[in-house]
């Protein structure tokens, strides 16, 4: 018995993606997804807010939210997925929630989410001067 928890156990130990930032629920993020056309493959991007981040481990997973023509539309991604390139963060919302359900029945401003601008280490710098 042992020695299936240390199997499971290494196979769900999974290397985590580098070109993946830290985040948390209410952050604005890029989501940069591989799609596989045919013989072709190309990344889309995928711009909306992390709405939560659940599980551990090889399955944990984060949800983002987007409106598109007016209409919702929430997708969920695997962190150990490998048709993710790489997640950037747009904005840090400041939220006190870890699981942002509530923005599903707002509408408009109501679903803003107070946040600060990320940018580059330099411009920080330079405004903090």
């Amino acid at each position: 018995m042992a020695k299936e928890t240390n199997l499971v156990r290494r196979v769900s130990v999974k290397s985590a993606n580098q070109n993946i930032q830290n985040f948390k629920s209410g952050d604005t993020v890029n989501v940069f997804v591989k799609i596989k056309e045919g013989e072709k493959e190309r990344i889309q991007l995928y711009k909306g807010l992390v709405t939560k981040i659940q599980g551990s481990g090889a399955a944990k997973a984060f949800t983002v939210r987007k409106m598109s023509a007016g209409v919702g539309v929430e997708r969920t991604f695997p962190f150990a997925s490998p048709a993710l390139d790489k997640v950037e963060v747009v904005n840090v919302g400041k939220v006190r929630r870890a699981k942002l359900y509530y923005l599903r029945s707002l509408t408009g401003k109501a679903a803003k989410i107070e946040s600060e601008l990320v940018g580059s280490t330099k411009a920080t710098a330079a405004a903090a001067e």
